[in-house]
């Protein structure tokens, strides 16, 4: 599974699956073992806001921190998607 980083952030691993590129960008936050059972889910909007689309076992502060994460880092982060993904931004579809 492609990690966005190596490194954890609040805890936990970004990564997205190849299977996972037929939706739009999006980012899963999971612990050691990138499982998607209790692992969060934001869709990555153009501008780097994401909206939550599974908490999973994510605290709240989490989550937060999370988010603010991705808005700082979502163009690279989209970079590595698209490059095995030809599909975009989520659009609230």
């Amino acid at each position: 599974m492609p990690k966005y980083y190596e490194f954890k952030v609040c805890g936990y691993y970004l990564y997205f699956t190849s299977k996972c590129i037929v939706e739009a960008m999006h980012v899963h936050a999971s612990d050691e073992q990138l499982t998607e059972a209790g692992s969060g889910k934001f869709f990555v909007k153009e501008n780097g806001d994401s909206v939550v689309q599974n908490k999973g076992k994510i605290n709240d502060r989490c989550i937060r921190r999370i988010q603010k994460f991705i808005k700082e880092n979502y163009k690279e982060m989209y970079r590595k998607w698209a490059a095995i993904s030809d599909t975009g931004y989520y659009t609230g579809e």
